[in-house]
């Protein structure tokens, strides 16, 4: 599943491509994919629309419409959108299509179906339960250590939970701790101010890191085949390095499992 850096390049991706233009038609192919919406309401809500503005909310592809409705989407596992020509075939997996005012198809697709759209005016609780975004303003030391002072939840469990710290998945969250020195396994409660200070510190790191990268992430709207994200080349510091030296210390990076996904961590630099 694609974390909120990548998702920023997808969003910076399709700005370009949709912003201005206007939904001639939009076809629902597969029903699931919309699941709190007819096809014909789909195709309704959104005839003719002008999108004003492509943003993200987390994990959530925002497209802003003139009037004032806005149209989400989750990426999950495998979801993508694709540009295309009217005159070019249709990828495989194609759930979605949008047809624009420039004569070309925006397209989604989906191998697994789990992605999902949501038509509003009003942000549903789902995205209302959001945390602050971690690089904005409102994600503060004083917000993060009384989230953490009100969990007895292991760190790194807490951290992927989206309603207290936003865009952290598995990848971005044992980066961070590693580059804190803190252990994945601490209760969130047990953590000192100080240490607090460190973890609060390496998230915004770790995240603006990934997002600066972004070169690495090839982001090509015209390619139907494949996934955005299965040829990332990062270098990360322990994420799947198990039995490998630590970066640091050289000790071998351990791999432990909590709430059913890996934790990868040095069990020298990351003791308390």
């Amino acid at each position: 599943m694609p974390e909120l850096p990548e998702v920023e390049h997808v969003v910076r991706a399709l700005s370009p491509v949709v912003v201005g233009r206007r939904i001639l038609v939009a076809e629902l192919k597969l029903k699931r994919i919309a699941p709190d919406v007819s096809r014909p309401a789909f195709a309704r809500q959104l005839r003719n629309s002008l999108i004003t503005a492509v943003g993200r909310r987390g994990k959530y592809i925002l497209f802003q419409l003139e009037s004032g409705t806005v149209l989400a989407t989750h990426l999950r596992m495998t979801g993508k959108f694709v540009s295309l020509t009217t005159d070019e075939s249709l990828p495989p997996y194609a759930h979605v299509i949008f047809y624009l005012d420039d004569e070309r198809r925006l397209v989604f697709c989906d191998m697994r179906q789990f992605g999902r759209m949501r038509i509003f005016t009003k942000p549903p609780r789902e995205l209302q339960s959001l945390a602050p975004e971690p690089l904005s303003n409102d994600f503060t030391e004083d917000y993060f250590l009384e989230t953490l002072a009100r969990s007895r939840r292991p760190l790194k469990q807490l951290l992927l939970d989206q309603t207290r710290v936003l865009g952290l998945g598995n990848i971005y969250a044992v980066e961070s701790l590693f580059l804190a020195g803190v252990n994945p396994r601490k209760a969130a409660n047990k953590l000192s101010k100080p240490r607090v200070r460190k973890l609060y510190l390496a998230i915004r790191e770790v995240l603006q890191e990934a997002i600066d990268a972004g070169s690495t992430l090839q982001i090509n709207l015209a390619d139907g085949n494949g996934s955005y994200f299965g040829t990332t080349e990062r270098f990360w510091r322990v994420y799947e390095r198990e039995g490998e030296p630590c970066v640091k210390c050289e000790t071998n990076i351990k791999r432990v499992v909590q709430g059913g996904r890996s934790t990868y961590y040095c069990p020298k630099c990351q003791k308390n």
